[in-house]
């Protein structure tokens, strides 16, 4: 009886740790693989899709909007620039107390063909705010900067 019970007190536990696995961190953490995995392959219609229409972004030049940015990022990918590689570290989720909205905040390490062709290896920190809408969740405002010295070491 008492292995019984140990064995159900183990299988609870380890349901547990599934259900804490596949929840609403998990699915942050799975589109913020996404949206940057988006991101580093240039392709522009999914990673702009990760975005909500009236997003704000604040990026090193200042506040754009998304017709903006997104004429902005078509006219780099034109000019010949392209992101060669992309990875995240240090990838932090904060959620609103009624699950609604979400914070994730990383460092990102870019690998960037620019127009000129010549190349540049940069990290950013990144800021990003998912909203939970009746499409699922949308990025609504997004901070990015370059990242201090002390994060490229």
């Amino acid at each position: 009886m008492k292995t019984v019970f140990l064995c159900s007190c183990a299988l609870l536990m380890l349901g547990l740790a599934t259900l804490a696995s596949a929840g609403p961190k998990a699915d942050i953490l799975q589109l913020e693989q996404d949206f940057n995995a988006a991101y580093a392959a240039n392709d522009l219609d999914k990673y702009f899709g990760y975005y909500s229409d009236d997003a704000i972004l604040w990026f090193q030049d200042g506040r754009t909007d998304i017709p903006s940015y997104k004429k902005e990022w078509a006219e780099f990918i034109k000019s010949g620039g392209q992101i060669k590689a992309g990875t995240t570290s240090d990838m932090h989720v904060r959620f609103s107390p009624q699950g609604d909205a979400a914070i994730a905040s990383y460092l990102l390490h870019l690998k960037t063909k620019k127009a000129d062709q010549t190349l540049a290896d940069e990290i950013f920190q990144e800021t990003d705010v998912w909203l939970k809408t009746a499409g699922g969740w949308k990025i609504t405002h997004v901070h990015y900067s370059d990242a201090p010295a002390a994060a490229h070491k």
